[in-house]
Order: structure tokens, then sequence, then C-alpha cells
């Protein structure tokens, strides 16, 4: 429960009795030694940021949330028995897979959009909605990364995004990305798997690097302590219904299993180190 010093800014209350909590835990009891992430989960304002003074089809867009990931970290969840951890708030409130200190961490323009709510935020607002959404969901996925920390064998991070078909006028083509560092134990043979079954284009660090490091959940969660990881960017069009989520999360699920039942991936990374 937040103090109420904690969830102020500015005067306002950030997170009423009528709004959810910082984060929502799907089968937080699965029993397997594989956490989920979604940090772009939800396009949810508390009330009383009053919609960030954005109209209402602003929160639909992308700009706010990635659309289908939710429905996709939920079938992930069942399919391998694992706790699935998403962000409860839109990214617009403050982006959970950016550090607090880059720029585009509480955004006031995003994709031509201005932001009103987010113009001209005090250090004491940006750490108070800090402490109110982005800790909380972040102090979740380690508590449940170290729940599953088995003697010498280690659990993997999963984390799911999508993103637009389109972007500056370009189009993406990829139905979704594989997403990795230097750590590909489970990039190559899911981008391998994928690719064989035909009929799909998948990306690999496609449309974005995972050699980049610009995000903060794989890189905060995963990269430090070695743990096996892979980020998944759907394309959203791919994944804009249930039924199509579904879909995708059984396909990519089929091929994960037999990878994410070797024990050889369930230990600490230890080779190079190198971004290309």
């Amino acid at each position: 429960m937040l103090d109420q010093e904690t969830n102020n800014a500015g005067g306002a209350v950030l997170i009423g009795p009528n709004d959810p909590s910082p984060f929502e835990v799907v089968n937080g009891d699965g029993r397997s030694q594989v956490v989920i992430c979604a940090d772009h989960a939800s396009n949810i304002i508390p009330e009383g940021l009053n919609g960030l003074g954005l109209p209402p089809e602003e929160l639909d867009r992308h700009i706010a949330i990635d659309i289908g990931a939710a429905d996709v970290a939920r079938r992930l969840a069942v399919l391998f028995d694992a706790p699935a951890i998403l962000a409860a708030y839109s990214r617009l409130v403050i982006d959970c897979n950016r550090p607090l200190d880059d720029h585009t961490s509480v955004r006031v323009i995003s994709d031509g959009t201005v932001i009103p709510g987010n113009r001209r935020l005090s250090p004491m607002q940006l750490d108070a909605r800090a402490d109110a959404f982005f800790r909380p969901y972040h102090q979740a996925i380690s508590d449940a990364i170290e729940a599953r920390q088995v003697d010498a064998r280690c659990p993997v991070v999963i984390s799911v995004h999508s993103y637009t078909g389109e972007m500056n006028g370009t189009a993406r083509p990829w139905h979704l990305g594989v997403l990795s560092s230097w750590d590909r134990r489970i990039a190559d043979p899911l981008l391998e798997g994928l690719q064989s079954s035909g009929g799909v284009s998948i990306g690999d660090n496609k449309p974005y690097s995972g050699r980049e490091l610009y995000g903060y959940s794989i890189e905060t969660h995963a990269l430090p302590a070695g743990l096996p990881n892979v980020l998944l960017e759907f394309r959203q069009d791919q994944v804009d219904t249930a039924a199509k989520a579904e879909d995708w999360a059984n396909r990519v699920g089929a091929v994960l299993k037999p990878i994410l039942d070797d024990p050889d991936v369930h230990v600490p990374y230890q080779g190079e180190k190198e971004i290309a």
C-alpha cells in the first residue's frame, strides 16, 4: 500500500480507490522456472491524472499501449505454468521499459501527439510517478525471479511487446521480432524453429535490436545476472484480437517448450558480452 506522501504528485493522488494496483500478476503460483513480463500491457490512466489531457482515442494507439501484448503474455503464462507480471498503467504515465533518467521515461510528445499532462513536471512529480508505478512493477518482477531460483538452475525471463506495422512511412514486414543481446541461447533456436515452419516473416533483432540496450526490463532483470532471456516483438496487426494473440502464443510456445526444457539453458550465461 502506498503512503499518502508517496502517492501524491503536486497535490494529485496518483492511485485512487477506484484505480488498479500498479501491476497485475497472472498465474502467480506458476511452478515453472519462467517469468514473463509485459511492460506496456495497459492503456489505463489513473483517475487523478484526468487522461493526461488526451482524447480517449489517443489511448487506443500504440503510443499508450502495446496492443495485444497482454493477451499473448496471459496465454504464455498458461502454456508454461509461469507467472506473468503485467504493468497496469499506460506507458504514457511512465514507461516501465525505460531507465528513469531517460528522456523517454515520461514523454511530453509521442509519435506527433503532445501529452499535456506530462508537460513541465517537477523532479518531485516525476519521482512520485516512479514510486507509484515503476518501482512496484519492477519489484514484482524481481520477486518472481528470486522465487524461481532453484540451486544452480536459474529462471528464464521472457518479455512481451508489440510494434506498429509502419513507422515514419516505412513498412515493417516482420510478423514477429525475436530480440536478444549477447545471450543467444533462446533466440537462435527460436528463430530457427519459427522460420522453418514457413509462411511467416521473423525478424532477428528487428524491428529493434536487443544489442542496443535502450530498454530497461531485460537489461535490469536478466542480463546482469546472466539469466537466459528473450524479448518478443509482435506486429500489432498479428495480435490485435484475443484469438490472434492466442494463436501466436501457441505457435511461439510450441517452439519454445523444447528449448526451455533443455537444462543447459537454465544456467547463468558465461560467454562473450559484446555489443555489436
